[in-house]
């Protein structure tokens, strides 16, 4: 139950549009399944704790004190017998002893009466006392055999009648007991029972929803939302380079900035920037963006005029392959400027930096706002005329040039939403009509095609190649790039930035010129995101979205040992 409630779609959130699915909308009912699903276990728990556990609970109270009382008699009654066993002893040493006493008075009677020395009184004393113990030891024997006779009969009740019925009641307590225990066991099956047909259905739900998804259904609602309306690229021209005086190059060709500076960028800007996407940031953005050459040496002194414009681009008549790929794939635009465009950029009033598809959508969902907002206007105006046909009529219940100021103001405002309405409708019948037809399924001519949409893709960066081969980057571009955040941006742009492992100061001030440097002021403090690894650079970041590299001479790094990684 606490899952089903987690998870469930918010109001008012960016969730509920992804609900129109049907992959999300059979997982959010298999969420109310498995909410009711967690009601009859509740139902089961329930009854469980009322007819199993608490009545169980009361029984093994009573067992308790059952089972007491029967240990306590049988207990009472091995006393008893010990103590009837104790008095036979006892009498059975007195018998014992009253025995050799009356022996010893008939020997010591018989020894004075064989004495001719001894007065006749001495005999007759002796004689008396021997028949006195010969009588005690007559009665000690009389009680010796009573209290054997007693003891056996007592010693036969113990064994085969009072111990007998103690462990006779202690059985039957067990018996009870087991009956009892297989009595709740089947309650808890009755109980889980009744609540399978309900528990059933909800699983026959949960199924019904899964085959209800339609993978086709989905992927075309996913196409209808982010389709850009782009056409391919036309084919590449052959740049005949025997005769280099007549050469033209292509405007397809992805490598067309690199002949003339001033030429506008065409296709080769669109096939950079639809790269970006597909690289992950985190992995491979140390990698490309990382400086090419060693880094410059320090400066002699702290004073600005020793400092040098940074590190130089190596001269090279022909660079690597890997190289060259490594710098197209890294060209801006770079990720984290979609992230601050995302914080609160706005793109153009037309938005002539979006596909045109989504630029279509965009200025269709503008039209239909200022729409709404000119009937509320009407709706307001027509109302306060009312109330002015009422105050006319009758003077008293207001004055009618009290609303005059309010009309007007609504006259004004209907007026200018209106020629807000015209102005987008407009760029919107240009949209619609470079936007092929729906049920035309032939493509345009490219060229056409980017003559026509050059300015609304002229707005990510281009890279310029400078005379001794390297590569730099256009300011005036980077700076104008506005690219609005779609979803599609976000499933590759959420991904967390490098944690920093430590602090640096700046020693010296670095004017990183390069692709993946970042200028810095003497004694400036920033974060170091990754230590030098034996080339020479250490990769520092200012704020969320500045980072690269400079060189490790020109700072001083203070790593924070607890950091991973340092």
């Amino acid at each position: 139950r606490n899952l089903s409630k987690k998870y469930q779609p918010k109001k008012n959130s960016k969730e509920e549009e992804e609900y129109r699915y049907t992959s999300t909308r059979a997982f959010l009912a298999t969420l109310n399944e498995m909410n009711d699903y967690a009601g009859q276990h509740e139902v089961i728990s329930e009854n469980m704790t009322s007819l199993i556990t608490g009545e169980l609970t009361r029984y093994v109270q009573e067992l308790k004190q059952e089972r007491k009382s029967h240990f306590h008699d049988g207990r009472k009654a091995q006393q008893h017998i010990e103590t009837c066993w104790k008095q036979l002893e006892a009498s059975k040493r007195r018998f014992e002893r009253d025995c050799k006493e009356a022996d010893r008075a008939q020997q010591y009677f018989e020894k004075m009466d064989a004495d001719i020395n001894v007065t006749k009184a001495d005999v007759e004393k002796a004689r008396q006392q021997a028949q006195l113990r010969h009588q005690m030891a007559e009665d000690s024997k009389a009680e010796y055999s009573s209290t054997l006779q007693k003891f056996n009969s007592e010693q036969h009740d113990h064994y085969y009648t009072h111990i007998p019925n103690i462990f006779q009641k202690i059985q039957e307590m067990e018996e009870r007991r087991i009956v009892r225990i297989g009595e709740s066991m089947k309650t808890f099956a009755e109980v889980d029972r009744q609540v399978i047909p309900i528990i059933g259905k909800c699983l026959d739900e949960i199924t019904k929803a899964a085959e209800s998804t339609d993978h086709k259904n989905d992927s075309q609602l996913v196409i209808e939302a982010f389709k850009s309306g782009f056409e391919p690229p036309g084919d590449i021209d052959f740049e005949d380079f025997t005769q280099p005086m007549k050469r033209t190059v292509s405007e397809s060709s992805l490598s067309n900035s690199r002949g003339d500076g001033k030429s506008e960028p065409k296709f080769g800007s669109k096939s950079k920037g639809k790269l970006w996407p597909f690289i992950k940031k985190n992995k491979l953005m140390s990698l490309l963006t990382s400086p090419h050459q060693p880094p410059p040496p320090p400066p002699a002194s702290a004073s600005p005029s020793a400092v040098p414009n940074g590190p130089q681009s190596p001269k090279q008549q022909k660079e690597p392959l890997s190289h060259r790929f490594n710098e197209f794939m890294t060209s801006k635009p770079k990720i984290h400027c979609f992230r601050s465009l995302k914080r609160g950029g706005a793109g153009p009033e037309d938005f002539s930096n979006l596909p045109p598809e989504q630029r279509r959508k965009k200025l269709q969902q503008k039209v239909d706002e200022l729409n709404k907002d000119i009937q509320k206007e009407i709706d307001q105006r027509d109302a306060l005329t009312k109330m002015k046909d009422v105050y006319i009529k009758n003077p008293q219940m207001g004055d009618a040039a009290s609303v005059d100021h309010r009309l007007a103001e609504l006259g004004q405002n209907i007026e200018k939403l209106r020629i807000e309405v015209q102005k987008f409708e407009g760029w919107l019948a240009e949209v619609e009509g470079r936007l092929p037809m729906r049920t035309d399924q032939a493509r345009r001519q490219s060229g056409l095609y980017e003559a026509q949409n050059t300015s609304a893709v002229n707005s990510c960066a281009q890279d310029r190649e400078s005379p001794d081969g390297s590569y730099t980057e256009e300011q005036s571009q980077e700076t104008e790039m506005k690219v609005p955040a779609t979803d599609f941006d976000d499933e590759f742009d959420d991904e967390e930035p490098l944690p920093t492992i430590g602090t640096c100061k700046a020693l010296y001030t670095f004017e990183g010129q390069n692709e993946g440097t970042i200028s810095v002021a003497e004694g400036e403090m920033l974060y170091v995101i990754e230590e030098d690894k034996g080339d020479g650079w250490t990769r520092i970041r200012r704020n969320e979205d500045e980072e690269g590299y400079v060189p490790t001479s020109y700072v001083e790094v203070y790593l924070d040992k607890n950091a991973k990684g340092a």
